[in-house]
């Protein structure tokens, strides 16, 4: 079966009409490697047409192809599993909970538990660091306060950072972004020994407590100018915030960092739409099975 590719819903459902079909795409990517026996690593095996499961022909042992995957005990139908990847992938904006629930006819616990495991597969592995020009800014996002203005440490807004790198002509490349428990150098220089390499070209606005990491990165502070000095990663944070309201009707501080790596994970492929679903179902493939358990608990 060949890889899906595009954001075309009507292409995409013609693809995947059923669940046996969803099956053997999963299949073909847990096995594209050969296949080799998790009980007794034996090499030879039978497939079962019920779910492309392999039989080993020595043991016997039955292994389906999402065992050990986020789609591990998936009892909603591997075909709305899929569509939910695929709306989270390749929609510009992606639907809420609530929504997804009522266009699949699933319950809306179902539906957030589900999303909430795509979100852990689209954390990025920070594996290559941004290596341009980068922007870095704090910002808030929550309801008005009275008199909690700048960089309240006693607000209940959600307190985050963002770093931004941009290509030669100010377009955006890549965004990543973090909490912070304050507006300390410790809590903000998480970001930077994350994604930011030392040989990057580094602006941030004045706050002090950016100043230390001058001593490793390359780090110009400039005068914000209410915004104007850094147009690229204001443009960026007023995106993330517009839709954070417009998606979500409230946002825990437990998890706003999944939506986070969720809006990240879309435009940090902006380039790459054409095999995002297809992407982001490999990386689902290779997370481990997440339990009820997981998903409450993990930030």
């Amino acid at each position: 079966m060949e890889k899906f590719k595009g954001e075309n819903i009507l292409e995409f459902t013609d693809k995947f009409r059923t669940d046996l079909e969803c099956f053997e795409y999963l299949a073909e990517i847990k096995w594209r490697n050969g296949f080799k026996c998790v009980k007794c690593n034996h090499s030879k095996f039978t497939i079962r047409k019920k779910n492309f499961a392999r039989d080993c022909n020595a043991c016997h042992h039955i292994e389906s192809p999402i065992v050990d995957t986020i789609f591990h005990r998936v009892r909603f139908g591997l075909r709305k599993a899929f569509t939910i990847v695929f709306e989270m992938s390749a929609t510009t904006k992606s639907l809420s909970a609530s929504q997804m629930a009522k266009r699949l006819k699933i319950s809306r616990t179902t539906a957030t538990s589900f999303m909430k495991k795509v979100r852990i597969s689209m954390k990025s592995t920070a594996s290559q660091p941004m290596i341009g020009r980068v922007f870095v800014d704090e910002f808030v996002f929550g309801s008005k306060e009275d008199l909690k203005q700048g960089r309240s440490n006693d607000s209940k807004k959600k307190k985050l950072i963002v770093a931004v790198e941009v290509n030669d002509t100010g377009g955006i490349k890549r965004v990543y972004f973090d909490q912070l428990e304050n507006y300390s150098c410790k809590e903000i220089r998480k970001i930077f020994d994350k994604h930011i390499s030392k040989s990057a070209s580094i602006k941030t606005d004045k706050w002090t407590g950016y100043s230390p990491l001058k001593k490793e990165f390359d780090l110009n502070q400039i005068k914000s100018d209410k915004g104007n000095s850094s147009k690229e990663i204001h443009t960026v944070i007023h995106q993330v915030k517009s839709w954070l309201r417009s998606t979500f009707s409230w946002v825990h501080k437990q998890h706003i960092q999944k939506y986070l790596d969720e809006f990240s994970y879309r435009i940090n492929r902006s380039i790459y739409k054409d095999n995002i679903f297809d992407l982001l179902i490999n990386r689902m493939m290779s997370t481990q099975k997440v339990l009820y358990q997981d998903i409450i608990i993990s930030k």
